[in-house]
């Protein structure tokens, strides 16, 4: 019997709610891609803990603004768009900021200004100029959720950085036990943007591999052989 060699077929492509997905996961993270959003990224990651519920906190006011703005896309005219959305996400960061306040009131102090400041994160009024405005409902809050998450997971990564080098800690947990010489360096300004930049340099790494593999795949399909 003859052998064949015949070429596998390259990875199929992922969808468009994959590449949503993906996009907003990663591939256009709002802070590893994008560097938007440094303001809450570098002002509230003193511990994981803050991270998680700014994180959420913007992951709620994307999901309602994203939602909203795509459902009224067609009857708001081009002219005043911009102070629509803007009204819009004000008024769910209210929502957010009072919610917090009456039910999570210690955790309100502790991120204090940078609630409010959610109405002027780019990420958010990005989203919905780039994106709702032009999709559907379930697209955009699907995008609002990887985008969301992929915030979220951001700042909890910065967050878990500077926690465990700055105090020896996770999540409140002591990690390095009691003797773990407390670098406090990261736990001020100058020490957020040394552990960002070391965190930017790694997923740059990681995307170059991912690349290059994408491109070698192209070049050189696997051979099966029958």
């Amino acid at each position: 019997m003859n052998e064949a060699t015949l070429s596998a077929p390259i990875a199929k492509e992922p969808s468009a709610q994959q590449r949503i997905i993906l996009d907003g996961l990663w591939f256009n993270n709002a802070i590893f891609a994008q560097l938007l959003g440094m303001c809450p990224l570098l002002g509230v990651t003193t511990s994981a803990e803050n991270g998680l519920w700014m994180g959420l906190a913007t992951l709620l006011v994307l999901i309602a603004s994203n939602g909203v703005v795509s459902s009224i896309r067609h009857i708001v005219p081009k002219q005043v768009r911009i102070p629509v959305y803007i009204t819009i996400i004000a008024a769910f960061v209210t929502i957010v900021d009072l919610a917090m306040n009456a039910w999570m009131h210690g955790m309100h102090q502790v991120l204090g200004l940078f609630i409010p400041l959610i109405v002027v994160n780019c990420t958010i009024l990005g989203r919905a100029e780039a994106f709702a405005s032009k999709n559907s409902a379930a697209d955009s809050l699907l995008d609002a959720l990887a985008m969301g998450s992929g915030f979220t997971l951001a700042l909890v990564i910065l967050g878990t950085v500077r926690e465990l080098l700055g105090q020896g800690m996770i999540f409140g947990t002591v990690v390095f036990g009691a003797d773990y010489p407390n670098m406090l360096m990261f736990i001020l300004p100058p020490g957020a943007f040394i552990a960002l930049g070391f965190i930017l340099a790694i997923v740059n790494k990681i995307n170059q591999g991912l690349e290059a593999a994408k491109k070698e795949q192209r070049q050189h399909p696997r051979e099966v052989t029958l």
